[in-house]
């Protein structure tokens, strides 16, 4: 699914099974819990916290897989309700990035590829 498929089908469900969109505030506002949750995750899967109960730490990646499309989710409707073609502005945004970054990253000593050896 391209990204406007995906903008094409989030509309489709707002407006059929989800009614209308939530204003953009609202929405903003759910990302942000939606991000949360994402963070929540990737510090108990690979940061330093631990999960309360492990039967947590099983189910964890399903979780992670749902909480990241939940974000691609309310991102594609915020998208809609702003009129931001998703597709066209990732496009130009790596357009950018290209540009500007093209030799900032291989020439900085941080991001160095470590060989097998470590």
């Amino acid at each position: 699914m391209t990204l406007s498929e995906a903008q094409k089908t989030v509309d489709t469900w707002i407006n059929t099974i989800g009614q209308r969109y939530f204003d953009e505030l609202t929405n903003t506002a759910i990302l942000t819990e939606e991000v949360g949750e994402v963070a929540r995750l990737m510090a108990r899967l690979y940061g330093e916290q631990s999960f309360k109960r492990p039967e947590e730490e099983v189910l964890a990646p399903n979780q992670l897989a749902d909480e990241m499309a939940d974000v691609l989710f309310v991102l594609i409707c915020l998208a809609n309700q702003t009129g931001i073609n998703l597709e066209e502005a990732l496009l130009k945004n790596l357009e950018k990035k290209t540009r500007r970054d093209a030799l900032r990253h291989q020439t900085n000593p941080k991001l160095k590829r470590k060989d097998s050896t470590g």
